[in-house]
């Protein structure tokens, strides 16, 4: 039995562009890149994080993995079952075993229904329990496993008349009340304050030991992403292009766009106010539609050089021994870094 429970095989998500009068007549057609041909593997048991800008093609591929959308091609296997094409009793099959964390709990909820609906409705869609009581018993464990006691207090109320991170935890609870192996959790904190972040990444943590939970972790915020997951990949433009363990990747960034996003992470200095670091990245994020040529950073990257735009696109290969990178040059910057630094 294979090690992963999830496989992704160069996996793209192209949306058409609605096309002018002279396109149409030329036969002339274009694509957003959404996600534009990723592979990994998720271990069981694994917190798997998946980093970028806003626009980088995360939520996408979370997307896909969930099958809200279907993809243009490549492919997704689950529990060694190939599950990128399925039927409607497959898929009803399928997102039982996979469930979904959305980034704002208020807008994924129904605002009509009390808690007890919201944590209820999953259980009719896939006929577990045969009864009324029997169901409110599985909403008010699935209130405990998240720490919202005690669960009669909750049943009744509207999302409205709950906190943030309360809503989250209803969220969170109505992922879990259905007993998956898998949850993707797309940006789960970010919409709460810092100590209740602290707190429902420990509760999601406490939860995938006691239930045997494999996450994917899709945020924007390294230090969520260092405290919670093993491994990450960082994308940028709807490609992987560095990959490897959650320590490996923030101490010893090789992509240079990953040395960027944690050169932007504010540090506190004691005594000072209203620093701004100079971070190592230029210009904005190029269209998906417009796709540079040779590697996908170079416009924006401080140290490209004319391979880096002349030749084909780099791709993601093993640069040390778990650590993956898509840079040809990535040695040379490693080397000018260290200089930089004894300089």
């Amino acid at each position: 039995m294979s090690e992963f429970i999830l496989e992704v095989e160069n996996l793209k998500k192209w949306f058409p562009i609605k096309r002018s009068l002279g396109e149409l007549l030329r036969g002339q057609r274009r694509w957003v890149r959404a996600v534009d041909g990723i592979s990994f593997k998720i271990k069981q048991g694994e917190a798997f994080g998946l980093i970028g800008e806003s626009g980088c093609g995360k939520t996408t591929t979370g997307k896909l993995i969930m099958k809200l959308l279907e993809p243009t091609d490549g492919q997704i296997v689950f529990k060694e079952k190939d599950v990128t094409c399925l039927n409607s009793e497959e898929l009803q099959e399928y997102r039982r075993g996979v469930q979904m964390i959305f980034q704002d709990p208020y807008a994924s909820m129904n605002p009509r229904f009390r808690i007890r609906e919201v944590l209820s409705e999953p259980l009719y869609i896939h006929k577990i329990g045969t009864t009324e009581k029997e169901k409110m018993k599985l909403a008010a464990k699935a209130l405990q496993e998240v720490k919202l006691t005690p669960p009669e207090e909750f049943m009744d109320r509207y999302p409205h008349m709950l906190s943030g991170g309360q809503r989250q935890r209803v969220a969170t609870a109505r992922t879990l009340i259905l007993s998956p192996s898998f949850v993707v959790a797309d940006e789960p904190v970010s919409m709460v304050d810092l100590s209740t972040r602290a707190e429902l990444l420990q509760m999601m943590k406490e939860v995938q030991h006691v239930l045997g939970l494999t996450y994917l972790y899709i945020t924007h915020d390294l230090s969520t992403a260092r405290y919670f997951t093993d491994r990450i990949a960082v994308m940028y433009l709807g490609k992987i292009i560095e990959m490897g363990s959650a320590d490996e990747v923030i101490d010893h960034a090789l992509h240079p766009y990953t040395k960027a996003l944690i050169a932007a992470v504010p540090e506190p200095v004691s005594g000072k106010v209203g620093i701004i670091k100079e971070v190592p990245i230029k210009g904005e994020i190029p269209s998906a539609a417009e796709i540079p040529q040779g590697c996908r950073f170079h416009p924006r990257c401080l140290y490209a050089k004319p391979e880096c735009w002349d030749q084909e696109e780099p791709e993601l290969f093993e640069a040390e021994p778990g650590h993956f990178v898509a840079c040809r040059r990535y040695k040379e910057i490693k080397k000018d870094s260290i200089n930089e630094k004894v300089g």
